[in-house]
């Protein structure tokens, strides 16, 4: 089973490498998630450099069809989020799993 970075292990990071105490760094990290997250609510692209951008895409509605029976579904529009992946990060990616490591 792979690991999961939490929002707890984001904080401990930013505790380990800044030097701020632990409750200030929970708050940093919930402020930048914050500040993320309202962005998207706004509709806006948050584009953070070396990593990638996440955009919010609105979805027509259309006719689905479920497999199992073949019954035609009504499917609501909504938005959905994307997130595309810088060059950078991509480069980082496939160089770890040409050396057989886990991505740094």
């Amino acid at each position: 089973m792979t690991k999961t970075l939490t929002r707890s292990d984001l904080s401990e990071a930013v505790y380990q490498e800044v030097g701020l105490s632990r409750n200030e760094s929970a708050a940093l990290v919930e402020r930048v998630l914050d500040e993320v997250v309202d962005a998207l609510l706004r509709n806006e692209q948050v584009k953070l450099s070396s990593f990638g951008t996440f955009l919010v895409r609105a979805k027509g509605g259309r006719v689905g069809r479920n497999p199992k029976t073949g019954q035609e579904v009504p499917i609501e529009p909504r938005k959905v989020l994307l997130f595309r992946p810088s060059h950078v990060l991509k480069d980082q990616i496939n160089a770890a799993t040409k050396r057989g490591a886990a991505p740094a």
